[in-house]
């Protein structure tokens, strides 16, 4: 055997050997780690912290809450209200059949404690809205359209579901409620077309059916594709006001996108309150005299009388505009629908049945209330304006040297034109009134003296010019060009006396001359008028008087603007509206200030027949205007019968509220019945 205290030697010296190589060992090991932290540190940490920036933290934006939309005096027309909606989030290690089981929980539950009045979700519906790449069926698996954002599954939880939700967290995962904005309009339906609707912003940027405004990335940049968005009218025109600025949730998520923290909130910037120059009291007694003669005009009553029978008449338009400002204190487009019906989505059919009347009439194309196959045979809400062109156009005879103030007509009632005379026309039922001047022509409302003093003989001098002539007169009233609203799809109207090249120049400018070769909008009827009223001066429409913060402070205040003043001798203007205050109507006969009008019958062929549209234009107090009108009624016959008393309405409510003289009356109007 061995020396037992050589072994032990031998012991030691290995036990030596094993505790050196252990510390070796460690010191290569800490020695690697310290060259890996060195590496991290200096050569791999800026790519690190770029990649975490990336990868740890995903910004999800917020849509603010719209401003307000509210009518002169502060009442509200369109409104922001609280809802409470239910959202779903994608995260890490969700499993399937739990998702699919979370649906089936919220089916229940929907139908349990949700509002009974309208139909409960279904869980394939709410697989649907969690976009989580699976239906019911099991056969459709695709990849999710987003991971980080989350899904809206219901809007406008009621308390009971909200209650049930909160005590049940524990079955209901994945689920959060947030408090969003929704839009409310006045029941009472008040100046639907003008101030407009709103739809989801992924319907405004689809390419075939969205707007322009939408398509552009740099207008929408943070946009929601749930949010909802102005898509006409107010609602549009300032769309960036009423929005606000977004806010952002940002989320913690991982490598595969999935939230693994809790979120942080930036709250949104509320959009601005708009206040529009439209009176709710002088809108509603607008829009009821519109619906009130289209009664009236298929009544018994109108039957018994010639002209105030227009069975066929189910549309009309009507402006009020202040003739010192340019505010539009009233803007009528009927009939109108429930705006609401938007937020809840339309059915095809229930689209069909508004599509006809979702424009505003009053700047652009709408149609009567006929079904879809009968429209073709009924006029457009842009008419001939008819007979209201005459003072315009005796002021362009007057202006031109073709006639003077005194210069006297022989009216036989017949005017011949064109080649041998071969064209002819006449006065309404023709009559003939003998020798009269400009003045009275107007009061007659005279076709041969328009045809042979001003039309014809503008034509005879000028030929060809005379076209370029007429319209340079007429956009220096408001016709034929854009009214300068900014309103979306505003329409110049239609100037056939430059188009219409089936007519010879000399028969187009003769029917020019008594309005039947333009048609134009009821607003821009109304400016129209509103230039007679200023002896020449063109205001542009105001729509909104001031913009606020949602929280009340000042923005921007609106002021009038003359887009362009003519000027001419003021014994025209005299004279023209010395015969305009001749003009006969119907509902005036107690008016209590002096007035100018012009009634017209604008005649033309639809569908293969003549029918004439009720046409009106008048402004008061002629001493010192205040405020002008303008209304249309397709195929509503006479002007001075069924445009002229909504006419009449329009300004005893605007009486009642601002007063013609300056002194409102405060009491409602008792106005003569139709």
């Amino acid at each position: 055997m061995d020396d037992p205290s050589q072994q032990e030697t031998t012991k030691r010296r290995h036990f030596t050997l094993r505790i050196n190589l252990l510390f070796f060992i460690v010191f290569i090991m800490f020695s690697v780690l310290i060259v890996r932290l060195a590496i991290l540190q200096f050569v791999e940490g800026q790519q690190l912290k770029a990649a975490e920036a990336q990868t740890t933290k995903r910004d999800s934006p917020i849509a603010p809450i719209r401003g307000n939309i509210y009518d002169s005096n502060g009442v509200p027309l369109a409104y922001t209200s609280s809802a409470q909606t239910l959202y779903f989030r994608m995260e890490s290690g969700q499993d399937k059949d739990a998702v699919i089981a979370l649906a089936y929980e919220l089916e229940k539950l929907f139908k349990e404690y949700g509002d009974p009045s309208k139909a409960p979700m279904t869980a394939a519906e709410i697989i649907e809205a969690m976009d989580v790449g699976y239906d019911l069926t099991k056969e459709r698996t695709n990849a999710p359209s987003y991971s980080f954002v989350p899904r809206r599954i219901k809007s406008g939880l009621s308390p009971e579901e909200i209650a049930y939700l909160s005590e049940h967290r524990d079955v209901f995962k994945w689920l959060e409620i947030m408090e969003e904005s929704i839009r409310t309009y006045d029941p009472s339906n008040v100046a639907v077309q003008l101030i407009g609707y709103m739809r989801p912003f992924s319907r405004g940027r689809e390419p075939n059916h969205g707007l322009d405004f939408y398509q552009n990335k740099e207008n929408t940049q943070g946009y929601l594709d749930t949010e909802d968005v102005g898509y006409d009218g107010i609602e549009l025109m300032y769309q960036e006001q009423l929005r606000g600025k977004n806010g952002y949730k940002s989320y913690p998520v991982n490598a595969s996108q999935k939230i693994i923290g809790r979120v942080e909130i930036q709250p949104p910037t509320k959009g601005h309150n708009l206040f529009l120059t439209i009176d709710k009291e002088v809108q509603q007694v607008t829009e009821q005299a519109v619906m009130d003669q289209l009664e009236y005009a298929k009544s018994p009553a109108a039957r018994a009388s010639r002209y105030g029978y227009a069975p066929n008449a189910k549309a009309g338009y009507a402006v009020a505009m202040e003739v010192d400002t340019g505010r539009v204190v009233a803007m009528a487009s009927m009939p109108d629908y429930n705006p609401s019906i938007w937020r809840e989505g339309l059915s095809t059919a229930e689209y069909n049945q508004i599509q006809p009347f979702i424009n505003n009439g009053t700047i652009t194309t709408a149609y009567p209330d006929y079904p879809d196959n009968e429209l073709k045979n009924h006029p457009t809400s842009i008419v001939y304006v008819g007979s209201i062109i005459k003072p315009l156009s005796v002021l362009i005879g007057l202006n031109e040297g073709l006639f003077g103030i005194n210069t006297t007509y022989n009216d036989t009632g017949v005017f011949t034109f064109g080649r041998g005379n071969s064209a002819r026309l006449t006065n309404s039922d023709r009559k003939a009134y003998g020798p009269i001047n400009g003045s009275d022509a107007i009061w007659h409302s005279s076709n041969t003296f328009m045809s042979a003093m001003i039309g014809n003989k503008l034509y005879e001098r000028n030929g060809a010019k005379a076209v370029e002539i007429w319209e340079s007169y007429l956009n220096k009233f408001g016709l034929g060009v854009l009214t300068g609203s900014g309103l979306h799809r505003e329409n110049p109207g239609l100037s056939e006396f430059k188009t219409n090249t089936r007519e010879t120049l000399q028969s187009r400018m003769v029917y020019a001359s008594w309005g039947q070769n333009e048609k134009y909008t009821t607003l821009q009827m109304a400016q129209y008028a509103t230039t007679l009223a200023t002896r020449g001066k063109k205001l542009r429409p105001l729509l909104v008087d001031k913009i606020e913060t949602y929280e009340g402070q000042l923005v921007k205040t609106m002021t009038p603007e003359i887009l362009e003043a003519t000027e001419f001798p003021k014994p025209y203007w005299d004279s023209v509206i010395e015969g305009m205050q001749k003009v006969s109507v119907r509902g005036f006969e107690d008016f209590p200030y002096s007035f100018a009008r012009k009634t017209g019958t604008s005649t033309q062929s639809v569908g293969g027949k003549l029918i004439d549209n009720a046409v009106f234009i008048a402004f008061a107090p002629v001493e010192n205007p205040k405020l002008a009108v303008a209304v249309v009624m397709p195929e509503g016959g006479f002007g001075a019968w069924n445009a002229a008393p909504i006419a009449r309405k329009m300004f005893d409510a605007y009486d009642q509220q601002y007063g013609l003289d300056g002194v409102p009356k405060g009491t409602k109007a008792e106005t003569p019945a139709p």
